[in-house]
């Protein structure tokens, strides 16, 4: 699931994948337009608000974005946003754990919760 308002993986993967060659003018001016937007909105919100999947997504595009700037190989792109999102997915597992093991002490009869 996607924030309100920001693209979803499916549909960024989807506008990746589709040949431009295969684009109308309107589809391609309506991909640079939302795009756009959503990398704005992506850069303002903050990470503690994005959902998981947002986040996932986010960290995907900037590291497909970097690589396609700076000119690197797909093999490259590819090993760099799988990296990037396992990393991503990761430090979220992580940050869930030790909310749980938090709150796991917090729990029976002396609990103040």
């Amino acid at each position: 699931m996607t924030d309100t308002g920001r693209k979803g993986a499916g549909q960024q993967l989807q506008e990746k994948v589709t040949p431009d060659s295969q684009k109308s003018a309107v589809d391609k001016l309506s991909e640079n337009v939302s795009g756009t937007v959503d990398k704005g909105l992506g850069a303002v919100q903050p990470e503690s608000e994005k959902s998981t999947t947002q986040k996932l997504s986010d960290s995907t595009r900037s590291n497909a974005d970097s690589a396609q700037n700076q000119g690197k190989t797909w093999t490259q792109s590819a090993q760099e946003t799988a990296s990037g999102v396992a990393q991503k997915a990761s430090d979220t597992l992580n940050q869930a754990a030790d909310y749980i093991k938090g709150t796991a002490g917090n729990t029976g009869a002396g609990s103040t919760k």
